[in-house]
């Protein structure tokens, strides 16, 4: 038997760079989507590092992880903003049996499916466009806005500009 070296990692793993881990967009992020990214990982894991793109993950899913319930859209359209994860078809709630999850891509993972991760979080620069970023997605489909709430847009940094679409629409990143 073999001698086993020091920095073996014993079962699966779930790398992520130095660099992402560094960056504005990653640590401008919430802990409940920590935990949805995390619970995208294992997803991915659970698939053999493969159908990145394809990974379906429910909110009962989400919720068995340990994300509120309420949490979890937020957080989702956060990683989203921020370029962490990529929805690649939306999933449809129903008391029936006819509701299907989310199904998810991580931007910064390479496999056979995604042979070059896209990394769109590296577009995001500063913290505080990051924040701002991350800010406006969680607000996004709040259904308790007050009737005078107006329409208005956000530049953040010198990338991105957001419309925040104020009648429960999704904000919208105009550059």
């Amino acid at each position: 038997m073999g001698k086993r070296r020091n920095n073996q990692i014993d079962g699966q793993f779930s790398a992520r760079t130095i660099e992402m881990l560094e960056s504005p967009a990653w640590r401008a992020l919430s802990l409940s989507a920590h935990r949805v990214f995390d619970r995208i990982a294992i997803e991915l894991a659970h698939h053999g590092g493969n159908d990145n793109g394809r990974l379906p993950v429910t909110y009962d899913q989400f919720v068995e992880y340990g994300i509120d319930r309420q949490a979890i859209a937020p957080a989702i359209r956060e990683l989203e903003a921020l370029g962490f994860v990529e929805v690649t078809q939306r999933g449809k709630p129903s008391a029936g049996g006819f509701r299907w999850p989310n199904y998810f891509r991580l931007t910064c993972i390479n496999c056979k499916s995604t042979p070059k991760p896209s990394h769109e979080w590296r577009t995001v620069k500063t913290t505080e466009e990051a924040h701002q970023l991350a800010r406006m997605a969680r607000l996004a489909k709040t259904k308790n806005k007050s009737p005078g709430w107006k329409s208005h847009t956000v530049t953040v940094g010198e990338t991105h500009t957001v419309a925040d679409n104020s009648q429960g629409g999704n904000p919208t990143l105009l550059s």
